[in-house]
């Protein structure tokens, strides 16, 4: 692991050798917030990302013994974004985590908090706007335990693209995203809500990811991304990376 420090950017970087150590890692750390969590404050609440990249973990979470490790009756499951689909649908990001983990573990309906993205952008975040508040009542912001996140080649995270005037939304905890076909639209929570959590790990491997790294992490130019907006105020910023997407670290 290495402290990362760049032009006010703070981060502790760790690099593995290949994408099934640094799950396995992943799956270490999540399962110590949770405990810690629980005995802090009698829950854990945790915000999770789709896509790829974050797969294998979510399968760990689901098989011993870290599905043994957890206890999953505290544990509270939130998403980061949404794309606008059927929770059935192959894209949709809810699926993933219940097919990979929450199934497996049984969590209870009433801790998974999912975005209804079939009901469409405007109405999917205001119904999840309000299901943060109700969960967070005691909080002006939502205080996730963990929000696990990636960051795409364009140097996007949740559903926060570069240049999108959504990066300087300071109101809103959930906002509807926009995106022109053949994309579909999203639900992303906001940088400030992403910036209120106690730990954010973004997962991160693969050569394709490498330049967005070095951009990110090691130049002056991080601001100029999504990724490098996440910078939690009083929470820990961690990256985990294997060998080839930090191969310009």
């Amino acid at each position: 692991m290495e402290a990362v420090v760049t032009d006010g950017f703070h981060a502790q970087v760790s690099i593995y050798p290949d994408s099934e150590t640094l799950s396995h890692a992943a799956a270490e750390r999540f399962v110590s917030l949770s405990h810690a969590a629980i005995i802090s404050h009698g829950r854990f609440a945790t915000a999770l990302s789709g896509g790829s990249t974050p797969r294998r973990l979510y399968a760990l979470l689901g098989t011993p013994p870290y599905r043994d490790s957890i206890d999953w009756k505290r544990v509270h499951v939130f998403w980061a974004d949404e794309r606008c689909v059927a929770p059935s649908h192959e894209d949709s990001n809810y699926r993933l985590a219940a097919e990979t983990f929450l199934l497996k573990a049984a969590i209870s309906v009433e801790n998974i908090h999912r975005i209804r993205g079939e009901k469409g952008p405007a109405i999917a975040a205001a119904e999840y706007q309000e299901e943060l508040h109700r969960f967070f009542i005691d909080s002006q912001k939502p205080v996730f335990d963990l929000v696990i996140l990636g960051a795409g080649v364009d140097g996007h995270t949740a559903s926060l693209f570069p240049g999108s005037p959504l990066l300087q939304e300071r109101t809103k905890d959930v906002v509807p995203v926009y995106l022109e076909k053949p994309r579909v639209s999203r639900v992303s929570l906001t940088l400030p809500v992403l910036n209120h959590a106690g730990h954010v790990l973004f997962l991160v491997f693969g050569k394709d990811k490498a330049d967005i790294c070095y951009e990110v992490l090691k130049s002056s130019n991080q601001k100029q991304y999504p990724a490098g907006l996440v910078q939690p105020v009083d929470g820990i910023l961690s990256w985990f990376l294997d060998k080839a997407a930090a191969a310009r670290i």
